[in-house]
């Protein structure tokens, strides 16, 4: 597969972006990079060095001398290691993800990070998921898909993950309210806000199994790309 060919998925949380994301790269051959996870590693480190995530200097000071490198594993994702330690599943726990939507927004912290996707894109090649992937990462890829989904449907996809994860006493309409606010945090910020242009194709993941939303990606590219890549079969 041709190191040129880079798919930019972008959209809110809960469309399924990372899912649809992992099953385009493998379809294509492609490596696969979840860049909100690049802000989620920076989030564990404001909260492992007790650092007010308020404090937008001391923040963006972090991140531009911050160690972080992306190793290609065998299976065509992308190991994320800060100071020479992976950061693991880490990243996930409920802290860092509340500090990680407060730091993620500063324009110092998303600079670093684009200048990290862009060498990664541009020596890999592959298939970046996150909010800004088509409109700042990378704008002069040819293939960029947006997704969507109704705040609603997406606050019942995660009050499913959140149950099968064992989560208790849990409020579908709390969890709506929380989504409605991200979406208007990440769309009404300075830098980098979650956006699309006509450049993109949009794609309402509301009424559409994940299989079917990976067949549409993966028809577009191969009819587009100068190349055709060899599509594997779907599983």
């Amino acid at each position: 597969m041709s190191s040129d060919l880079v798919i930019a998925i972008d959209g809110p949380s809960g469309v399924g972006k990372s899912t649809v994301a992992q099953g385009v790269a493998s379809r294509l051959g492609l490596p696969y990079l979840e860049t909100g996870a690049m802000y989620r590693a920076l989030g564990l480190e404001v909260v492992e060095r007790a650092i007010d995530p308020g404090d937008r200097q001391a923040v963006e000071a972090l991140a531009a001398g911050l160690e972080m490198s992306l190793d290609r594993q065998p299976d065509g994702s992308f190991e994320i290691r800060v100071q020479g330690e992976p950061v693991g599943s880490r990243i996930y726990g409920l802290r860092v993800t509340g500090v990680t939507s407060r730091t993620s927004a500063y324009p110092g912290v998303r600079e670093r990070m684009r200048e990290l996707q862009r060498t990664c894109a541009s020596e890999n090649g592959g298939v970046l998921e996150g909010r800004d992937i088509g409109t700042r990462v990378v704008p002069d890829t040819p293939f960029k898909f947006f997704l969507t989904a109704a705040p609603r449907v997406r606050a019942q996809r995660r009050w499913r993950q959140l149950k099968d994860a064992g989560a208790e006493g849990l409020d579908l309409d709390e969890i709506e309210r929380e989504v409605r606010t991200r979406d208007e945090r990440d769309s009404s910020r300075v830098d980098s806000p979650l956006t699309w242009d006509e450049t993109y194709r949009v794609i309402d993941t509301g009424e559409l199994s994940v299989a079917e939303v990976i067949e549409e990606i993966v028809a577009v590219v191969s009819a587009r790309a100068p190349a055709a890549p060899e599509v594997r079969p779907g599983s």
